[in-house]
């Protein structure tokens, strides 16, 4: 279903509204601006109906907060060193959105843009965008896809697709975040498995400084599930960036049918199992979220959401090195990134 808001978004139009649903119930809503998702909500088992990402009241609150909520994130997501890299010989300067760095696509990244609606079914929305040549300082025209899907076992599946005309680093995440407590509590009382064996330090910038480390023997090793809160700020690298906001290096190294990360509610009614063919995911604890806008008229606190993004790890374009894939897309290539989060009411 496509339904428009009442109000304009910056380019003078109103925002699209898509609500996606199954036969189990659940309904997903999304909107063209930022390709953002905004809602999910999963029917329980004792028959209430719980909400399971963070969001805003109205589509126009969105662009007005900082935590890029349910949004597309592009060309490249999380943190590029210095706002410059290394190409084919050449240096590539980006246009600068924290500090000297850039983080997720620099200052007009594609969560701030409108994605155009190419198709629609009850169960599935295709969002598309072009980026020109030299947006945010990225070389050549990229022409992207957002696909995302309601399946009949209660995914939420989300694939970027993309192409250039030059060569380019590219790296599309989606940035929601979950509380699957289903209100505003702190998610550090969720439990999360996270199947990595390896995870990125970084300073207090959130930028990679020594390379990765092992899990083993680290507050970093979710590999058998425990509790946000058990080893919360129990050492430096947390306390640099308040909390757990890192980069892990996934056992499944790209195989989407393999599960990545597990995530239960407090009350273990509610669990959310997490796939993706990305060589990595970024756990953030939402350490930061204070003040942002919520649903309700008390903005949200630090470690109300979290989110797992997939994606390359952070400034792999300064890090060729790094055991996984190429981030640099080639023309004639086609840049493919599917993830799917998968609700189990228990």
């Amino acid at each position: 279903m496509l339904t428009q808001s009442t109000t304009l978004a910056k380019d003078g139009q109103p925002y699209q509204l898509i609500t996606l649903r199954n036969a189990n119930h659940v309904v997903v809503t999304l909107m063209d601006w930022g390709a953002t998702l905004l809602s999910a909500q999963i029917p329980m088992q004792d028959g209430s109906v719980r909400e399971a990402l963070l969001g805003c009241a109205t589509p126009e609150q969105y662009p007005e907060q900082a935590a890029f909520l349910g949004a597309s994130i592009g060309r490249y997501a999380n943190r590029i060193a210095n706002s410059r890299f290394q190409l084919d010989g050449k240096t590539v300067t980006v246009l600068p959105s924290q500090g000297e760095h850039q983080l997720h696509g620099g200052p007009e990244g594609f969560d701030k843009r409108r994605w155009a609606i190419a198709s629609q079914t009850a169960t599935e929305v295709v969002f598309t965008l072009t980026s020109a040549d030299g947006d945010q300082g990225y070389p050549g025209e990229l022409k992207a896809t957002a696909t995302y899907r309601l399946t009949e076992d209660n995914r939420i599946s989300i694939e970027y697709r993309a192409t250039v005309d030059k060569a380019c680093p590219v790296n599309l995440t989606n940035h929601v975040y979950f509380n699957l407590d289903g209100a505003q509590t702190d998610v550090r009382h969720h439990t999360l498995q996270l199947l990595a064996d390896e995870y990125l330090p970084v300073d207090e910038s959130g930028i990679p400084h020594d390379g990765l480390k092992a899990v083993a023997n680290t507050s970093f090793d979710f590999r058998q599930p425990k509790t946000v809160a058990q080893d919360f700020l129990s050492d430096d690298d947390q306390k640099k960036v308040n909390g757990y906001d890192h980069a892990f290096l996934l056992q499944a190294q790209g195989d989407a049918s393999l599960p990545v990360a597990n995530v239960w509610s407090q009350d273990k009614k509610l669990q959310m199992a997490v796939y993706t063919s990305a060589p990595a995911i970024q756990f953030y604890a939402g350490n930061f979220l204070e003040g942002t806008l919520s649903r309700t008229a008390q903005p949200y606190a630090a470690w109300q959401g979290l989110a797992l993004e997939s994606e390359f790890l952070p400034d792999s374009p300064n890090h060729p090195e790094w055991p996984q894939p190429d981030c640099v897309l080639r023309p004639g290539e086609e840049y493919i990134s599917l993830t799917e989060y998968q609700f189990i009411a228990l």
